[in-house]
């Protein structure tokens, strides 16, 4: 019996991956660039919220270079994709994946969190690239909503993507929002959580248990799907499928993470949101990755 379950949870499984192994690789070289970029905006100025930019690394990655339909020759075309960054302390994450898309100049990464800079912790539409300054959290889903019904309103064929963070959902303007999605069918607005199970206070089951989400969000009425959300294969595919999908839903990801992921000594660790670390470090983490 165990082995019929095995063989067909990696069948599953096997189905749900993408097999594109040079794309692939490409975007793990991508996201491995990204995170040394991280490292070398935050470290030097000891700046914080690495551990959650580092968590959210991969399902940016999978977005910018392989999903959303941007061009960053043409950041205001009016039918672009739209990305929100909803938890915006993670704002070094968007920041080194948006240089590395080339929406702005690389050099301008080593600005981050100093006077005259242009790019603040939290992420600011002074930004090429950045759709919406966010930092208070609760904000950036209910906006995404409004892109999705202006969309559908305006006739743009356009998907609306909001990342949040699990912490982000104690806040109760999202979960109006996400009853109000699935009352309009919002079949264009797609939201991925960043479940790295902690958020600023500790523990997410220990501040305000969630759980069941997946469940409450299918009983609001929205399509839902869970995925590990540093796997490219599984990002890429369930992305495809989101598009692909008839049901017209509002769609949401539970995207499993590590927070602190690709530093040793950070990953899973609470104190990787508000820890910064000694630039005396800095070349062994860089050589860890």
């Amino acid at each position: 019996m165990y082995i019929v379950h095995y063989y067909l949870f990696f069948t599953m499984r096997k189905h749900f991956i993408s097999t594109d192994s040079s794309k692939i690789e490409a975007l793990k070289k991508n996201a491995l660039t990204v995170r040394r970029n991280i490292i070398e905006m935050l470290v030097p100025h000891e700046s914080h919220h690495i551990g959650c930019s580092l968590s959210i690394v991969d399902i940016l990655v999978v977005l910018y270079f392989d999903i959303l339909a941007i061009d960053s020759h043409h950041a205001d075309d009016r039918k672009r994709d739209i990305f929100i960054l909803s938890k915006g302390h993670a704002g070094a994450a968007l920041y080194a994946t948006l240089a590395e898309r080339g929406f702005f100049d690389k050099k301008i990464l080593q600005s981050y969190d100093r006077n005259g800079g242009m790019l603040s912790e939290h992420v600011t539409t002074v930004v090429p690239g950045v759709e919406l300054s966010t930092g208070s959290l609760g904000h950036g889903l209910p906006v995404g909503v409004g892109h999705a019904i202006a969309a559908r309103n305006d006739g743009i064929d356009r998907i609306i993507y909001v990342l949040i963070s699990d912490g982000d959902l104690n806040e109760g303007s999202n979960w109006e929002a996400f009853m109000f999605a699935a009352h309009h069918f919002l079949s264009n607005l797609v939201v991925i959580v960043d479940s790295n199970k902690m958020q600023g206070y500790g523990e997410v089951k220990e501040v305000i248990d969630l759980e069941p989400v997946t469940k409450k969000l299918a009983s609001f009425g929205w399509n839902t799907y869970e995925v590990d959300g540093h796997n490219h294969g599984e990002l890429i595919a369930v992305f495809e499928k989101v598009k692909k999908n008839p049901v017209q839903k509002p769609h949401f990801i539970l995207a499993h993470t590590i927070k602190g992921k690709g530093i040793p000594f950070f990953e899973g660790k609470f104190e990787s949101h508000y820890k910064s670390i000694d630039a005396s470090v800095q070349k062994e983490i860089l050589r860890t990755l």
